[in-house]
């Protein structure tokens, strides 16, 4: 269900989204112990437990008060080890932070980011990657885990059209044969796909809803807690979401954490940029908004009068209901 009227925008680049790219900003934790799938399973917005060997999953780290201080895309390993993939600049916290959280679980968390590569696949390099060449690319599915030689290939939310996955071995594997693609529109696809990752500069910056984790999978509201969970559920079920992550276009450069005005109200902010990209002439950002200023109004990046934002869809629903 849409719960607000789709901007008529769209945006367009001469570069295709198609080929593989290396991921600087990006790295990986590893879980492992007998306890390790059900210590995360506490900790985390979505259900890791029942999560399958096929399956990957995007999910949260919150606060107490439901701030998102990480987001990831996690999956199983095998039965005593779990990756999850998150920003490189918040990984180090992460991994300190959860370890807090441990105690007696048999469970240890560590930075294992030089124990793999970590490439990001679009468009043709997906298909041909996991040889569905025969399958339309809108017929493979978001949050799918594929066993690849000695490599994971983990299916994510499609951009501009096309697929996108991640790749995923120990170092010494040889990664595919694909053309290269380069990090910067590697970025603009994961704005593109209206999903923002949590890094630094929006560190505790968001409630989940805010930035449409309910509405592609990154929340499980039927499973036990974890920290924030009241706060995340009571914004759900009490009708109290008031701000939604929408994607902007815009003729200056954006940056995570920067503020945004609406004409409706030119004394505080509206707003704020979850994350931000650029093919080198178009800057595109996934923000976060009120409502009530993502309709007939107008914004602006920073100050009230400063670069103008154009709203484009979203590339998929919103859910008003779970």
């Amino acid at each position: 269900m849409i719960i607000h009227p789709m901007p008529q925008n769209t945006y367009s680049t001469a570069m295709p989204l198609n080929g593989m790219a290396h991921l600087p900003h990006l790295g990986i934790i590893r879980a492992e112990g007998a306890d390790a799938a059900s210590f995360l399973h506490y900790q985390l917005t979505n259900d890791v437990l029942l999560m399958k060997a096929g399956e990957c999953r995007l999910a949260a780290f919150c606060n107490a008060k439901g701030r998102m201080q990480a987001s990831f895309v996690v999956y199983k390993r095998s039965a005593e080890e779990l990756l999850l993939i998150c920003r490189q600049d918040l990984l180090a916290q992460t991994v300190k932070r959860l370890s807090m959280f441990v105690l007696r679980a048999k469970a240890k968390l560590s930075d294992a980011s030089d124990a793999f590569q970590l490439l990001g696949l679009a468009g043709d390099a997906v298909t041909q990657v996991l040889n569905t060449a025969a399958t339309s690319p809108s017929a493979i599915q978001a949050w799918q885990r594929h066993t690849v030689g000695l490599a994971d290939v983990l299916t994510l939310y499609p951009a501009l059209g096309q697929p996108r996955a991640f790749w995923l071995a120990p170092k010494d594997v040889a990664p595919p044969t694909c053309a290269a693609l380069s990090a910067d529109l590697w970025q603009v696809g994961e704005v593109m796909s209206g999903i923002a990752w949590v890094e630094l500069a929006t560190f505790e910056a968001f409630v989940p809803q805010m930035l449409n984790y309910e509405s592609v999978d990154g929340v499980n509201f039927k499973k036990g807690c974890y920290p924030g969970q009241e706060i995340v559920a009571r914004s759900q079920f009490r009708g109290t979401l008031k701000r939604r992550a929408f994607i902007v276009q815009s003729e200056s450069p954006m940056k995570a954490g920067q503020e945004i005005f609406s004409s409706l109200d030119i004394t505080q902010p509206c707003g704020l940029v979850a994350q931000a990209a650029t093919d080198g002439v178009h800057h595109v950002a996934v923000v976060e908004l009120q409502l009530s200023a993502s309709e007939n109004s107008s914004l602006h990046l920073g100050v009230a009068d400063g670069p103008a934002l154009r709203l484009l869809p979203l590339p998929y629903v919103l859910r008003d209901d779970i």
